[in-house]
């Protein structure tokens, strides 16, 4: 596995820990048990694996809001079942990327803690601070529907502190030299333990300046170009993939001249699959594949029909999403290769997509809402909050915890519209394990 460009024509299949396999019966995924499964993974023909955040969290944001970079989340095992199930994936020829947000932690990272209650704290400069939320007014709200502003007030410090997602991931500060080093750092412990590759989340985001968008700055490829040296130095055969939904005009500077990033993911070409399904024709296809640069020889698109970041509709057309919308609900294959997401192969139970038939629910109508009640036994109720039946056919319902927030319930709404509204609906259940409160 000495291979330096081993990710040039990876399959990657992408899984979350907590939903794979459970192997001591306290109703979430761990470790132990997706070491257990290797053997069937390789059977599916992958050649990688893609871990979700694997990190301590209070989970707000299904594990992308850290609370501490240097270790497992209690629920999936220890640190030393982390290192049994890598050895064992590389015993097997598979090789192992994992998660590593940078642009943010949570507001319960041990860091932000001791930033907020002392001035003098060597962590205060860790954070973006200001005593105005008038700052970086250039920078767009990206979740708009449940953040009206990018600074949210800290009434412990006394200030406000920037933040490009949800309000309880503050955003780390990277004109701080410290941070710079502390992120290296962390990648180091992971890459030391023998980690093949690591998927950089919201790379766009992680420099500020005034007047500006503060999203693909030229400060953000500085840092991203020491990481990718440091990295380099040390790892000479491991991969980073930057994760940057934008235009591929937009992301193909996160390549740089091979300097930055080896791989990123292709998001517009996703959808214009589904288009072309739709329309059966090939030119959503071409189209976007126009548009798309070449990239250095060293480095690769990630191309995907499905994973985690959902069926997204931001890099089409309000008409062209009806297409997609219309599309999706007439596939049924989840994901293709070269990223495969768990799931497709077997079924879970929080986020599973249920089918039922149209008689299943009283009164259905043609409205595009409507309530119903679902008794699945052992606790399971269910009534669809979205969505609607007109006509027959089959209605595809996915599961949420009624308390579930932030990414967990975009990520549903989003697999809802992606299936179809005619077709599709969110259930509003609480489970009989209560576990767990997300996706």
């Amino acid at each position: 596995m000495s291979d330096p460009l081993w990710y040039k024509d990876a399959i990657i299949y992408q899984l979350h820990v907590k939903a794979f396999l459970d192997s001591n019966a306290s109703g979430v995924g761990d470790f132990r048990g997706l070491t257990e499964k290797l053997d069937y993974i390789r059977e599916l023909g992958v050649t990688a694996l893609w871990l979700l955040p694997m990190y301590p969290s209070p989970f707000k944001d299904d594990g992308y809001d850290i609370s501490g970079y240097y270790d497992i989340h209690k629920d999936y095992g220890t640190l030393k079942d982390f290192e049994d199930f890598l050895n064992e994936a590389h015993r097997r020829g598979l090789r192992v990327i994992t998660e590593l947000v940078i642009n943010h932690t949570s507001d319960q990272h041990p860091w932000f803690q001791d930033a907020r209650r002392d001035p003098a704290s060597p962590y205060r400069d860790f954070y973006v601070w200001s005593d105005t939320d008038q700052k970086y007014a250039g920078a767009r709200v990206l979740f708009g529907d449940t953040e009206k502003s990018n600074w949210a007030w800290d009434p412990e410090a006394k200030l406000y502190y920037w933040h490009r997602f949800f309000s309880h991931q503050p955003d780390l500060n990277y004109d701080n030299p410290k941070v710079r080093q502390e992120v290296l750092n962390v990648m180091k412990f992971w890459l030391d333990m023998g980690v093949d590759g690591l998927r950089v989340d919201a790379v766009p985001y992680l420099v500020e300046r005034e007047g500006t968008t503060c999203e693909n700055l030229p400060e953000t490829h500085e840092v991203l170009r020491d990481i990718r040296r440091s990295v380099d130095a040390a790892y000479p055969d491991r991969m980073l993939l930057a994760e940057a939904n934008q235009w591929p005009t937009d992301v193909r500077p996160y390549f740089g001249n091979g300097d930055e990033f080896h791989m990123a993911f292709h998001f517009p070409l996703m959808p214009r699959m589904f288009m072309a399904i739709r329309k059966e024709e090939r030119e959503p296809i071409a189209d976007i594949i126009r548009q798309t640069p070449p990239i250095p020889p060293s480095c690769q698109w990630g191309l995907f029909l499905r994973n985690h970041d959902e069926l997204t509709l931001a890099t089409v057309t309000d008409d062209d999403g009806g297409f997609v919308t219309s599309a999706a609900s007439t596939v049924t294959v989840n994901n293709v290769a070269p990223t495969v997401e768990a799931g497709a192969d077997q079924a879970v139970d929080e986020g599973q997509v249920v089918s039922l038939a149209p008689s299943t629910f009283n009164d259905l109508g043609t409205a595009d809402t409507h309530t119903a009640t679902i008794d699945w036994g052992d606790g399971w109720q269910a009534g669809p909050a979205d969505g609607g039946v007109a006509g027959g056919g089959v209605v595809s319902l996915i599961a949420v915890h009624q308390d579930a927030t932030g990414r967990a319930r975009e990520t549903a709404l989003g697999w809802a519209a992606g299936i179809g509204s005619d077709r599709a609906g969110i259930i509003e259940t609480t489970f009989a394990d209560e576990t767990e409160t997300d996706l």
